[in-house]
């Protein structure tokens, strides 16, 4: 178990996803009204259950749940989760809801992307009664301590049904997808770098853009991140991402009107990203390449998908 303490109140347990360490984790908020944002898929839900019990924290006092979006990697655990917090309810962006209520849209649309591996990678996906979910968008509150109130922000791009939740007292945000990838594994080594996520099918670099913007106009001191970690310096990580942001966008235009598979363009997203990391001086490559081959992966899909929309 690999629990991080980030603060006095804020500890990140690693959920293991795809079986690969620091790739989701959940984040637990120590207050009068114990939280947890993000479950990771339902193989990490024993992770968190485990990491709870190591913190002392006993299930029953779970109070909420909060997914940033609804992708199986953030969200998938989350009816899983609720049956063992009995007294949880789940927070969630209201375009989310129903797909967590009555997940089998979210099933069929994994299946075919995943297909034999689905299983081993989500199952079991469980719904959550509508009586135990509450929504909350733009300037939605959440108190969860006598000085602490959770403010949640719309900020699409990464996906519509995603929300980011300001905490007041780290002067914090936890930016689920929207803010990009933070390869930990490059930061533990000296290099920060950090890519955006462009998944599939709701990508959109304009609301993309504007949601970074104003994250970098707001001047949080610390930006806490879907993947991986919690970063106190959250504007040349900002930056970071808008830069290869239009890198992404330029490279897919390109791929698009070539006809180019998803494959193809991961391998053109990777030429300047690898150039840029051997440049940084990177030289254990083989610690984060199945990460950034897989982001890759899934972000030149993403891509493809929206200029097809567009066409």
């Amino acid at each position: 178990m690999a629990i991080s303490k980030l603060n006095d109140r804020i500890h990140l347990i690693d959920g293991f996803d795809l079986g690969l360490k620091q790739r989701t984790g959940s984040y637990v908020i120590n207050e009068q009204q114990l939280t947890i944002i993000e479950t990771g898929p339902s193989p990490s839900v024993e992770h968190v259950k485990e990491g709870l019990n190591e913190l002392g924290l006993p299930l029953e006092e779970v109070r909420y749940i909060i997914v940033t979006h609804i992708h199986l990697d953030h969200a998938g655990g989350a009816g899983l989760l609720m049956q063992e917090c009995p007294n949880a309810t789940l927070i969630v962006h209201p375009k989310g809801a129903r797909h967590l209520s009555d997940p089998s849209r979210l099933i069929a649309g994994a299946r075919a992307v995943y297909g034999d591996k689905f299983d081993s990678l989500f199952n079991p996906i469980v719904p959550v009664h509508e009586h135990r979910i509450e929504v909350k968008t733009e300037g939605g509150k959440l108190q969860i301590g006598p000085g602490c109130t959770l403010e949640f922000w719309d900020t699409p791009g990464h996906a519509k049904h995603h929300f980011g939740i300001y905490d007041p007292v780290s002067n914090g945000f936890f930016a689920g997808d929207t803010a990009g990838i933070r390869y930990i594994q490059l930061i533990e080594d000296g290099i920060d770098f950090y890519l955006p996520s462009t998944s599939p099918n709701q990508f959109d670099p304009g609301a993309m853009k504007a949601s970074i913007e104003r994250m970098e106009e707001q001047q949080f001191d610390w930006l806490y991140y879907g993947h991986y970690g919690a970063d106190k310096n959250p504007q040349a990580a900002l930056g970071q991402v808008l830069e290869w942001l239009e890198v992404f966008v330029e490279e897919g235009a390109a791929a698009y009107r070539s006809g180019e598979s998803a494959d193809q363009l991961a391998k053109r997203l990777a030429a300047p990203v690898m150039a840029q990391l051997a440049d940084q001086g990177m030289e254990q490559p083989h610690r984060v390449e199945p990460y950034i081959e897989m982001d890759l992966q899934v972000s030149a899909q993403g891509l493809l998908d929206y200029f097809h929309r567009q066409s």
